[in-house]
């Protein structure tokens, strides 16, 4: 035993073992989701307010993204906030958010996501102009089939 000690580098029992820090500032966890988030069609994510218009406040692109950091378990819990549109089913759309979240966090972080928390807060209404649109098309068809 006392042998191994002998070919030991001095220093290694003078320093201290050194230690490896990563910090992740919650706004990377933010960009990371609405990058996610903006690919997933049938969701939008919650607006700002009208003062942040006002002022000009990126604040709306952030609004309703929380995370919550645990350092001892290199873990990483989200909850997040957006609206869906009318039509699309809540707890598939929820699975697919879940999912994605955690694949892309977990890619680019390397942490685990111990969550992934959805709430719905609104119901988006399809826009006008897609019946419209269908309208124009419909009548298109039957102009072309006389």
């Amino acid at each position: 035993m006392y042998d191994s000690l002998k070919n030991m580098d001095a220093r290694e029992i003078e320093l201290p073992d050194t230690v490896f820090i990563r910090d992740i500032e919650t706004r990377v966890f933010q960009a990371i989701c609405l990058q996610t988030l903006a690919k997933i069609e049938g969701i939008g994510l919650l607006e700002g307010n009208i003062l942040d218009s006002l002022l000009g406040r990126e604040l709306e692109r952030v609004k309703g993204i929380h995370v919550e950091q645990d350092q001892k378990k290199h873990s990483v819990s989200v909850r997040v906030e957006i609206n869906i549109v009318y039509g699309i089913s809540i707890p598939e759309k929820a699975e697919e958010a879940q999912n994605k979240l955690t694949e892309e966090i977990t890619r680019w972080t390397g942490l685990h996501v111990a969550s992934v928390h959805i709430i719905f807060k609104n119901l988006l209404l399809p826009s006008q102009e897609e019946p419209e649109q269908r309208e124009a098309a419909q009548g298109a068809e039957l102009e072309e089939a006389f």
